[in-house]
């Protein structure tokens, strides 16, 4: 079973996702955190995002160690991160990792849960089920500096706002595989939810499409 969870920076899908893996001991894939890999790649190597040669690069020969660096969750990895993932090279080189995760899921997993901007559009079109997650800019803001506090790192709300609006831009006006709902994707708006509230009501969506006819 394929389970492909789009959405904005922010909006909650990567604490649904895992969630919803565990529960129904799915196999996970955070896409994000590859494209945030091939930016710190370049941020490493001294190159500026908007390098398409170098990120070609960092792209085919991804060290998926940088998966597990603590760089990869600052914020200027993830603002690196929009600018390469919106290359047509970048999201071709690592279109097949992610399609062949979801078709063989590790270790033997039933099903795979993977979670992004294209997965119910481009990455895995069939999915069995399909969620997009959005939250108001204004909230998402609120949630990334209070996650940047929690770490104890200074953040200012006019900025982070500014950055997460200029983000969505870039990734719903990119011309390869822009950022949108699929046509059969279910909608969770968490802007006035608390992530049990959404959580529970995925879970029963997929119960429900799991359960015997």
């Amino acid at each position: 079973m394929i389970i492909a969870i789009d959405g904005p920076a922010a909006a909650g899908k990567g604490t649904l996702a895992r969630r919803l893996a565990e529960k129904f001991n799915f196999a996970y894939l955070d896409t994000g955190a590859l494209y945030r890999a091939v930016a710190l790649s370049l941020i490493k190597d001294g190159y500026e995002p908007l390098n398409e040669e170098a990120a070609r690069h960092a792209a085919r020969t991804l060290n998926l160690d940088l998966l597990n660096d603590p760089d990869l969750r600052l914020e200027a990895t993830g603002s690196a991160a929009s600018y390469v993932a919106a290359m047509p090279d970048v999201r071709r080189n690592l279109m097949e990792f992610q399609r062949k995760f979801s078709e063989s899921p590790p270790e033997n997993k039933a099903g795979a849960v993977l979670d992004g901007r294209d997965i119910g559009t481009v990455i895995c079109p069939n999915a069995d089920l399909k969620f997009y997650v959005t939250a108001s800019a204004e909230e998402r803001a609120k949630r990334r500096v209070a996650e940047m506090k929690s770490r104890g790192v200074e953040a200012d709300y006019a900025e982070i706002l500014e950055d997460v609006t200029a983000r969505d831009a870039r990734d719903m006006d990119r011309k390869d595989a822009p950022l949108t709902k699929a046509e059969d994707a279910h909608l969770l708006d968490t802007t006035d939810l608390a992530i049990d509230a959404v959580f529970l009501r995925a879970a029963a969506i997929i119960e429900n499409c799991i359960k015997p006819q």
